[in-house]
């Protein structure tokens, strides 16, 4: 441990959820590490969050109140780690600030720290609609490949920004994968990363944002907003006349600057932006051209994004689960040259659907629709489309129609919480049914 040992040692913290993808546990065992008073509160249960309470078991200075929130435990606290998707009018965070709390999140506090403890730590933010896992990672793998210490964090699976402290060094780069919800801290921090990514902006969270998509985009915003004169802004083609007037180095990604001769292992238009944006970032830091090709045509699709995870007796199985909106389903579809069948049903979050509804007959052989406010949304009469009650069912029924050169695709376009935990929860199951096939 270092200087930042002593930055949060004895502090008084309540960290507002806990949840069970891994990235908050990160957090909360920083913390606890460094000697921190950890109150963990969740409007979950003991019984639904056992799995990572259990991981954190060895702590004796975490405390947790759970099923609910408190307003004492928002109260005589130094500060507040929020954690992505709190309420944008939560009256909680509300009655910390009016109690003179500072109410941080866990990126944009690593970077404050960063800064504090005067390290040369070059940040690389990730922001878009879509596209921003895939841009970040790729733009990780090809850092390394150049030679880089880097580092990889944000809105990824497993990962958490605290515990980073503790690895980098003068010198390091930092990649960061940033959501919305996660660019809030940064926001009020007011600060942005040396180097941003802004891959593009569609329709997306309307259910958190209460319809309001400038205040989407406001959140989004804050990934360059505090840019300074040197920094560096990389934006989508379609994100290219949203942005305003800004202090820092703008360059926008053209997909032509591909070169035709990379084989290419991602699908689709909307990759090869992707692949731009990672290119300007590596040009920008100077890694050679050939280490640049040789990373992007190693590069495999993410997991749950548009990648091919079976071929069954010629029959192409492809996990699209982060398709958590009808525009990403939309891209998804348009990626194939031949029509699909395709698995797809969830929540609505409040997106209009009649796009989507539109294209099915022109890009699918079937459709299977799994329940969900959402899927009761789709109507195309010209499209075959079947109700089915789980994945279990609607695999089992693509299995017995699906021909040789067929391909079938898991693009739910709807979020995931009326039968699953999260996307990820749904791609884990998904995967499993999958494997099962022979």
């Amino acid at each position: 441990m270092a200087d930042f040992e002593q930055y949060f040692r004895g502090k008084k913290v309540t960290v507002v959820g806990l949840g069970l993808l891994g990235k908050r546990l990160g957090d909360i065992a920083f913390l606890a590490e460094c000697g921190a008073e950890v109150l963990v509160t969740d409007l979950k249960s003991a019984k639904e969050l056992a799995p990572s309470i259990k991981k954190l078991g060895k702590y004796k200075n975490i405390k947790y109140v759970l099923g609910e929130h408190r307003f004492q435990d928002f109260e005589n606290r130094d500060f507040i780690l929020k954690g992505q998707g709190v309420a944008l009018d939560s009256p909680y965070i509300a009655h910390a600030r009016s109690k003179g709390i500072p109410v941080e999140m866990d990126e944009s506090l690593f970077a404050k720290l960063v800064s504090k403890l005067n390290l040369k730590v070059k940040i690389i933010g990730v922001t878009g609609t879509r596209g921003k896992s895939t841009a970040t990672i790729l733009i990780y793998e090809i850092l390394k490949a150049g030679g880089v210490r880097v580092h990889l964090g944000g809105n990824i699976k497993g990962t958490a920004a605290l515990p980073l402290l503790k690895e980098v060094k003068d010198g390091d780069t930092v990649v960061f994968e940033l959501s919305s919800w996660q660019l809030q801290g940064f926001g009020e921090a007011k600060i942005s990363p040396q180097m941003a990514v802004f891959t593009n902006f569609m329709s997306d969270h309307l259910n958190y944002y209460n319809n309001d998509l400038e205040q989407y985009f406001l959140d989004k915003s804050f990934i360059y907003k505090f840019q300074k004169k040197g920094d560096l802004l990389v934006l989508g083609k379609n994100i290219k006349d949203k942005v305003g007037k800004v202090k820092s180095k703008v360059i926008i990604a053209d997909p032509n600057a591909v070169p035709l001769a990379w084989k290419i292992n991602l699908l689709g238009k909307h990759n090869l932006e992707n692949i731009a944006c990672a290119l300007e970032i590596a040009r920008f830091l100077k890694i050679d051209e050939k280490i640049i090709k040789k990373a992007v045509e190693n590069f495999e699709a993410v997991s749950g994004r548009l990648e091919l995870v079976k071929n069954v007796r010629g029959v192409k199985i492809y996990n699209d689960t982060n398709s958590t909106t009808p525009e990403a389903t939309i891209v998804a579809l348009e990626s194939f040259s031949d029509k699909v069948i395709l698995i797809m049903g969830g929540v609505d979050k409040g997106i209009s659907t009649d796009n989507l509804s539109a294209v099915l007959s022109q890009k699918t052989k079937k459709v299977f629709l799994t329940p969900g406010s959402g899927s009761d949304k789709i109507e195309n009469r010209k499209a075959d489309i079947e109700k089915v009650v789980n994945l279990e069912e609607a695999l089992k029924k693509t299995m017995q129609i699906a021909k040789q050169g067929d391909i079938i695709l898991f693009s739910p376009a709807f979020a995931s919480f009326n039968m699953f935990k999260n996307e990820y929860d749904r791609g884990d199951k998904f995967m499993k049914i999958v494997k099962q096939l022979k």
